[in-house]
């Protein structure tokens, strides 16, 4: 009895034993699963951007200036003469062309003037003509011996006189018939003309009282200035392009945009630059002459010129999105083959179909972030979704 309660026992201090290991085992996989589901918890997901590689092509770029438009040709109308203005013969802003009759001065004093000079001529043609025959009549005395030395030179002087006289008469008359002439005011240029300034019935002085202004308008130039370090780029392509920065590059095509004009462009042509730079501001005027047969444009109006800045070269574009800030440099977001970030400096340009022109800091080979700049920085790995850039931007449209 004794021998089977030692095996009772014994089976019983067993079954404990396994139980308790069974129970560690037990816990230890469920410390380990845990443990395990935490570490792959606690692991971050890489953040999610979109990469491209540069739009490589060959390109022109543009430089952009602010300038106003000027009347090719602008005439301020005032009379030569003076006197009370009679007649207004053009309606107010109305287009005028060259010859046009705008004004009419008094015309009756002038009138009898002419009328008076016109006489005087006639008595001084009578007179050289008597005294011519008086010449005449005494040389052909003078050669048979019947007419002294003496008389025939008071002839000959009588003759001259009366020459000069005729002179002067034609004289008086050419002056009273252009002063006659200048009582009706004509338009000296085609164009469109301003308000009048002078009613009929006033009192008009010669060379002072501004009566009204014609500007003319089809074609109009377009006045901008460029700095120095322009003028000497602009200069050496226009050598290139076989012409003279002076006489506007060869024609180099140009448009410029108004204020009231988002997307209309006007197309022009570089014709004229100074021959000097300004002492005060260091810049040089140029010129661009544009077709304004729909008076659109108007003198003195703003507008926003695209000057091409450079000849045909490989360009390197990439999206504004894509372009950083550090400090006061232009970054870009690299990425390499384990998608680790990393950052190039770059020099940007103008704007050009939608694109930022990269001119110093890229060969065009890299991938870079286009899209979800605020989800990295230097040295973080991210998961790439590669785009492709069109050639042209869609905002460019």
């Amino acid at each position: 009895m004794n021998e089977t309660v030692s095996r009772l026992a014994v089976t019983r201090g067993s079954s404990r034993g396994m139980s308790l290991r069974t129970g560690l085992l037990v816990l230890f996989w469920a410390l380990a699963a845990t443990s395990s589901h935490h570490a792959w918890a606690q692991q971050p997901e890489l953040p999610v951007v979109s990469a491209a590689k540069p739009v490589v092509r060959d390109i022109v770029e543009d430089d952009e200036f602010v300038g106003r438009f000027e009347a090719v040709d602008e005439v301020a109308i005032r009379s030569r003469v003076s006197g009370y203005l009679a007649e207004v013969h053009f309606r107010d802003g109305a287009v005028v062309n060259k010859g046009d009759l705008l004004f009419t001065i008094d015309q009756r004093p002038y009138q009898a003037a002419y009328d008076a000079a016109k006489s005087q001529v006639d008595v001084a043609s009578s007179l050289t003509q008597f005294a011519t025959s008086q010449l005449e009549r005494a040389e052909s005395l003078a050669s048979s011996g019947n007419l002294a030395a003496s008389v025939l030179d008071d002839r000959r002087r009588e003759s001259l006189s009366a020459q000069a006289q005729l002179q002067g008469a034609n004289a008086a008359l050419r002056n009273a018939s252009l002063d006659l002439e200048f009582t009706e005011i004509r338009a000296p240029i085609s164009g469109r003309i301003g308000r009048r300034l002078v009613s009929a019935g006033n009192l008009v002085q010669p060379d002072s009282t501004l009566l009204t202004t014609v500007v003319a308008w089809d074609p109009i130039d377009f006045y901008f200035d460029i700095d120095e370090r322009t003028y000497f780029s602009y200069a050496r392509d226009a050598r290139e392009r076989g012409g003279t920065m002076q006489e506007g590059s060869n024609n180099l095509d140009v448009v410029v945009r108004v204020a009231d004009r988002n997307e209309a462009v006007f197309k022009g042509k570089l014709d004229f630059a100074e021959n000097r730079l300004d002492n005060a501001s260091g810049t040089m005027r140029v010129r661009a002459r544009f077709d304004n047969k729909d008076g659109v444009l108007q003198p003195g109006m703003f507008g926003r010129i695209n000057v091409p800045g450079s000849l045909p070269h490989r360009g390197i574009l990439v999206p504004d999105a894509a372009i950083g800030a550090d400090q006061d440099r232009r970054i870009v977001f690299v990425l390499d083959d384990t998608g680790t970030v990393s950052t190039k400096p770059v020099r940007t340009g103008p704007n050009l179909d939608g694109y930022r022109v990269i001119r110093e800091g890229l060969t065009g080979d890299e991938t870079i972030v286009v899209n979800g700049l605020m989800r990295v920085r230097p040295g973080v790995k991210v998961k790439a979704e590669m785009v492709t850039l069109p050639p042209k931007a869609e905002t460019a449209e």
